[in-house]
């Protein structure tokens, strides 16, 4: 049988990771993910409806240790991820620098909506549709209570996105159609209005979030659709400032040189490397390579779902793209919205495509991604 082949057993018992999803967005579901196949589910919150639902998830079903393949799955396979969605940027407001007075006031709000999305809106209707922004401030400070309760979540889902545009106001035979069972806050089917965030705006609200998981040494789940230039040059301005500076290669020729004792060992050792997951990255081989630079003290990992990149549209890319990650950068996700059966055979299905164009057998290329995982997750 070839690589990948549809016709050999799927090797569940390896241990498959789901790197990002989004199961909170239907709540009704998620007793059915300890029953799933797959091993660990990545968690994503992504605004304000959610970031509670995930910490109720961590509560009954989150890990409490790295996981142990050798043992049966337990009731512990989720890992807890909080972020602030580009999608719902617009939401926030930057008062990281300076206090805002009037945040709770209806003029403060049609300010700030006219300040932070393109083309500014005028439509009274569409103004009044938007929930009162919330400080970013205080998103900053309950985020690091969470990461402080969970000592093993990630920062996810946060990125850049130039495509999307806000839905528009909710009608009344919009809400008699309305699905129950999904967690509120998306765009459940509404018209798309013409505004977009603007990127100095989605910037500020990822950059603050970087922040924060580089400080608390978590690993980040990013988004990036028609951003990727953009979202390179975001990362690599932060990340200048972290760790130490790198050594030319004449400065490491002479370290060399020099005998150190044990203690100076210890002390010598560098802060560990940012870790990033671009997740169902749509970029080309070209814009890969830049995340390769010898001076980034961060270690990018690349994810792929079925759901993205396998669709028509940018199956040719992605199948070009996964052909060029470093075999040890590689993760899957689902990006399901509904856990059970459905997410375990997006899973199945990234997994032997990802083996296919790789050339692994299953067994090697299962366990391969799922020790990216580990690696990604716990460092």
């Amino acid at each position: 049988m070839s690589p990948g082949s549809s016709e050999e057993p799927f090797p569940w018992h390896l241990g498959v990771y789901d790197a990002h999803c989004h199961p909170t967005d239907i709540m009704g579901l998620v007793p059915s993910i300890p029953k799933m196949k797959a091993r660990v589910v990545t968690v994503m919150a992504t605004r304000g409806d959610d970031q509670e639902l995930v910490a109720q998830v961590a509560d009954a079903y989150g890990l409490n240790s790295q996981p142990d393949i050798s043992k049966e799955k337990s009731q512990e396979c989720l890992v807890p991820c909080f972020g602030w969605h580009p999608w719902f940027s617009h939401q926030m407001y930057d008062d990281t620098n300076e206090d805002i007075l009037d945040a709770d006031s209806e003029s403060f709000k049609t300010r700030h909506y006219q300040s932070v999305l393109s083309p500014k809106p005028e439509d009274v209707a569409f103004l009044k549709s938007l929930p009162q922004p919330r400080s970013l401030k205080q998103y900053l400070q309950q985020t690091r209570a969470y990461l402080e309760k969970y000592p093993f979540a990630l920062v996810g889902e946060v990125g850049l996105d130039k495509g999307f545009r806000l839905p528009g106001p909710w009608t009344e035979e919009l809400e008699k159609s309305r699905d129950q069972t999904l967690t509120p806050g998306t765009r459940e089917g509404r018209p798309l209005s013409a505004h977009r965030v603007t990127m100095d705006h989605q910037k500020a609200i990822l950059t603050a979030q970087l922040k924060l998981a580089w400080e608390m040494k978590r690993a980040v789940s990013v988004h990036g659709v028609q951003a990727h230039g953009i979202l390179f040059d975001t990362l690599q301005d932060l990340w200048k400032g972290y760790g130490k500076e790198p050594l030319s290669k004449r400065q490491r020729k002479k370290i060399e040189k020099i005998p150190l004792h044990a203690e100076d060992a210890e002390m010598s050792d560098e802060e560990p490397a940012l870790r990033i997951c671009l997740h169902s990255y749509s970029g080309s081989p070209d814009q890969l390579k830049q995340y390769f630079q010898r001076s980034s003290p961060a270690d990018i990992y690349f994810s792929f779902s079925s759901a993205i990149n396998m669709s028509d549209v940018h199956s040719a890319k992605a199948d070009e793209v996964i052909k060029t990650v470093p075999d040890d950068r590689l993760l899957v996700e689902s990006d399901l919205h509904m856990a059970g059966d459905e997410m375990d055979a997006r899973l199945e299905e990234i997994c032997r495509h990802v083996c296919e164009l790789k050339g692994w057998g299953l067994e090697e290329g299962v366990k391969k991604l799922g020790d990216n995982w580990l690696r990604f997750v716990f460092p």
